[in-house]
């Protein structure tokens, strides 16, 4: 067995809020080995967070470990009470990389001072012996011209890069364990990859013990030794990366992989997770995940089951691995050779335009220093489908959107809704038409919904301005309905925004936006902010929306494994302009633009083997010499359209040629 660095036994943590004790960890216990990647997965509340703080002596004022122990070193640091008893332990044996790269660094120091603090604390170096450890380590987290990019300041980098600076800042405290609580969540798909590739190599490096938390299972399979499963502050199942994958166990687990849009059929609902997590300020009785389980013995609403082992690395805490459990059918749960590849039709697109964006630009800045947000896009969106709109953060996907909904005046270009231009000036009957029959769903549902409003208010304002002909009764008795058609209680009607979880608030989000009865909802990013399975909840629920009220949606997202699942077409835009457009079943299996294909190179999948195979396609705009030879946007193939110029079309061609002549073969 591997040497023990750090062991967890039966950990309970305990917060006040609001004059209540909750109970966030429930007698935790875990070994970490020394050298390896240990990735503790599961759902917002889970506890991921809780456990990796009480590790490093960073819990909230609120917050304390009520009993068991955390042995680092032959110390026990559940005892440790005070900051200045962390100090030997904090940064120095255990250093820790957040989600936020803005909350973790000082907007008025250059990084350069701000990474050279903790190499002179913890390296003890100093003067130009400090100044070359800094310049070390920003090379080895892949900050290119690290001499010229340490005097810079952080708002001077972009979001992936930050996340490498801090990542530098941890490294340069010479830790022997690193935990990374969600480090590339917020980051775009090629970015992530690309800091995943740079940590596995900074761990052999600086020879580092690295505690991964996060909720993106494709993540997990790229970067773990080992996983944890956590659900209601207990650690479920945990084994070998594979064995979780391949064998899991536990039903949560189960729940968990067939919650991914991967392992999804188009046009068939995802599986979700029925009921809500228990309420943690209330004593658990049994499995905490009983209610939920389809699977559930009449014991597990009476005795916490203990854990099983079912080989000396893996073992799951459920009574369904008891002698005396009766035989079922374990459910077929494969993440073995998930393919990428689009999958097919499953609905019958119109040929009725009910969107045409014609040579459309958006631009910000002034005449000096014009910044092109969109850049003469043009594409049409039909009456049933759902466009998919993929790419990077700043790539313009969400301006775009918001100048269709009228949010951004459009500097270039038209729009037109059903034959008639609704860019530019417009008259106030065509406007009130565009109000009502075109809607957005937002990313952020806590940050789009007024906190201070209540439910009802806030999914009727759009009824109050567009319909003031409504009587108070008539007004309640659409909320009430379009509240149970997003699958929430009319008597909800009466909370506030707080009072819900993220997958609710977004229920809310989309009950405003169909109480309008519109034909177009522009959906920005509507389930990055969700966990897994609350995700494939608001798909599905998007989808049954869809088919009982003749939507037709324009869905912005820059995870690809959700657009295969959900889009009928796909335009990829980079830097403001659509470089590919394809039905999803064509774009997925012959991309040709080299930013579709790193794009979809870089997709997570499920499957440790897989993920281990992947090779990380990075795309260089440089690549394109379009000096003399200027790009068009061309239709390829039949409804295949590429931005390109004469000889990458001629190279394009070939390769339809060559995928052709495969098929056929």
């Amino acid at each position: 067995m591997d040497k023990t660095i750090l062991s967890i036994k039966d950990l309970v943590v305990k917060f006040t809020l609001r004059g209540q004790h909750l109970t966030a960890l429930r007698g935790v216990s875990a070994d970490l080995y020394e050298g390896e990647s240990l990735a503790i997965v599961g759902e917002s509340g889970s506890g991921k967070s809780v456990l990796a703080k009480s590790c490093i002596g960073m819990l909230d004022k609120n917050g304390w470990i009520d009993s068991g122990e955390i042995i680092y070193d032959g110390i026990d640091l559940s005892s440790y009470k005070l900051d200045k008893e962390w100090t030997n332990i904090r940064g120095k044996e255990i250093a820790i990389v957040f989600q936020d790269p803005m909350t973790s660094l000082n907007p008025l120091k250059t990084v350069e001072s701000q990474i050279g603090e903790a190499v002179e604390l913890h390296q003890g170096l100093h003067n130009e012996a400090k100044r070359k450890k800094v310049i070390e380590i920003l090379k080895d987290v892949g900050i290119t011209d690290p001499e010229k990019r340490a005097k810079n300041y952080p708002h001077e980098f972009s979001g992936g890069m930050r996340q490498r600076v801090v990542i530098a800042m941890a490294i340069a405290c010479n830790p022997k364990i690193l935990i990374c609580d969600e480090p590339t969540t917020a980051l775009d798909v090629t970015i992530q990859a690309q800091i995943l590739k740079m940590l596995k190599e900074l761990q052999k490096k600086y020879k580092l013990t690295v505690i991964y938390i996060t909720h993106d299972l494709g993540v997990v399979a790229n970067i773990a030794d080992r996983v944890a499963v956590m659900y209601a502050g207990d650690i479920v199942e945990i084994g070998k990366c594979e064995e979780i994958f391949y064998s899991p166990q536990h039903p949560y687990t189960w729940a968990l992989l067939a919650s991914l849009p991967q392992l999804s059929v188009k046009g068939e609902p995802l599986y979700s997770i029925v009921g809500t997590p228990p309420n943690l300020f209330t004593e658990i009785k049994g499995d905490a995940f009983a209610p939920r389980n389809p699977y559930a013995l009449a014991i597990d609403y009476v005795k916490r089951p203990p854990y099983f082992n079912l080989s000396p690395t893996h073992k799951a805490r459920t009574w369904l691995l008891d002698p005396r459990t009766p035989k079922f059918n374990i459910p077929d749960i494969s993440v073995k050779n998930v393919s990428i590849s689009g999958a097919g039709h499953t609905k019958n697109i119109s040929e009725e335009k009910i969107i045409e964006v014609k040579n459309l630009s958006v631009c910000f800045g002034n005449k000096k220093n014009p910044f092109y947000a969109v850049n003469n896009v043009s594409f049409d969106i039909y009456k049933g489908e759902t466009f998919g709109l993929v790419g990077e953060s700043g790539s313009g996907k969400t301006t775009l959107g918001r100048t269709i909904i009228r949010i951004n005046p459009a500097d270039e270009g038209e729009i037109l809704f059903h034959g008639q231009r609704i860019s530019g000036n417009i008259d106030k009957d065509l406007d009130k038409l565009v109000t009502k029959k075109i809607q957005m769903i937002f990313q952020d549902p806590m940050a789009s919904l007024n906190d201070r409003a209540k439910v009802d208010y806030i999914v009727s304002e759009g009824l109050i301005n567009v319909h003031p002909e409504l009587s108070e009764k008539e007004r309640e008795e659409k909320v009430a309905k379009v509240l149970m058609d997003v699958g929430l209680l009319p008597e909800f009607m009466s909370r506030f925004p707080h009072e819900f979880s993220g997958g609710q608030r977004q229920r809310i989000g989309i009950a405003r936006a169909i109480i309008m009865e519109p034909e177009f909802i522009i959906a920005d990013e509507p389930i990055s902010a969700l966990d897994v399975s609350i995700r494939a909840q608001v798909l599905n629920l998007l989808s049954e929306l869809q088919k009982e009220h003749s939507l037709t949606y324009l869905f912005v997202s820059h995870d690809l494994s959700v657009m295969n699942y959900i889009a009928d077409r796909i335009a990829v835009i980079y830097k403001g302009t659509i470089v590919e457009l394809a039905d999803t079943e064509k774009l997925f299996s012959h991309p040709l633009h080299p930013y579709t294909r790193a794009l979809l190179s870089a997709i997570s999948m499920p499957d440790p083997e897989a993920e281990k195979k992947k090779v990380l396609q990075v795309y260089n705009p440089s690549c394109h010499d379009y000096s003399s030879d200027k790009p068009a946007w061309v239709e390829i193939e039949d409804k295949h359209f590429v931005l390109g110029n004469n000889h990458e079309i001629e190279n394009y061609m070939k390769i339809i040629s060559s995928n052709d002549a495969t098929q056929t073969s």
